[in-house]
């Protein structure tokens, strides 16, 4: 009697033992697959953040000094332009135009519709000298704004701090910048460590 008691007991329990099996291999392949998806997830997260939100870059040069130093490393902000216009005295990465993979970041100076004029030394915006406190050099070389320059509509004239070292708007390689260009605005310097700061507009 108890013979046959365990033999049931035995044929009852290896259904069990195969449908545990059978469930804890789901649960392997629910939990690869769930881990799969949060990877995927994570990528086109920061893929997406890259592309449309904010990317960081860094400085080669010193067109930019003292403001930015080479090899400063910054933060782009890339989202903000999607909602507004850049604003004068903003720090801007571009595209460069002639060479593939190529981006310049300089100072927002002349804005669309404009005239944009440089003079002994001096910028004028619409014939008013322009205040600022940014490349406070006398510009020894006024380019081709020697002339007036009238900006489009969606054209920016853009200037390095480092005025005598800096290949910007005056340059006819560089010239007026297209809005369409503008890839975004630096707000934050990251690295070196002892020089994070943000970077306002004004």
């Amino acid at each position: 009697m108890r013979r046959r008691r365990q033999e049931r007991d035995g044929q009852e329990k290896k259904p069990l033992s195969a449908r545990r099996r059978r469930n804890r291999r789901w649960h392997y392949i629910y939990e690869a697959v769930s881990l799969l998806l949060y990877g995927l997830l994570v990528y086109a997260l920061c893929i997406g953040a890259v592309r449309y939100v904010g990317q960081k870059t860094m400085v080669e040069g010193s067109s930019m000094a003292p403001t930015l130093e080479d090899g400063d490393h910054l933060l782009v902000d890339k989202l903000t332009y999607r909602f507004s216009e850049p604003e004068r005295f903003d720090i801007v990465v571009f595209r460069y135009l002639h060479l593939e993979n190529s981006y310049y970041i300089k100072r927002v100076i002349g804005l669309p519709g404009e005239t944009v004029q440089i003079q002994d030394g001096m910028v004028y915006i619409n014939g008013e000298p322009l205040e600022e406190s940014y490349g406070l050099e006398a510009m020894q070389n006024p380019g081709r704004a020697a002339q007036p320059i009238t900006l489009g509509e969606d054209e920016y004239f853009v200037l390095g701090d480092n005025r005598n070292l800096s290949s910007d708007s005056r340059d006819p390689m560089v010239a007026n910048v297209a809005r369409e260009q503008i890839v975004g605005r630096a707000v934050v310097r990251v690295y070196p460590f002892d020089r994070l700061a943000a970077l306002g507009h004004k």
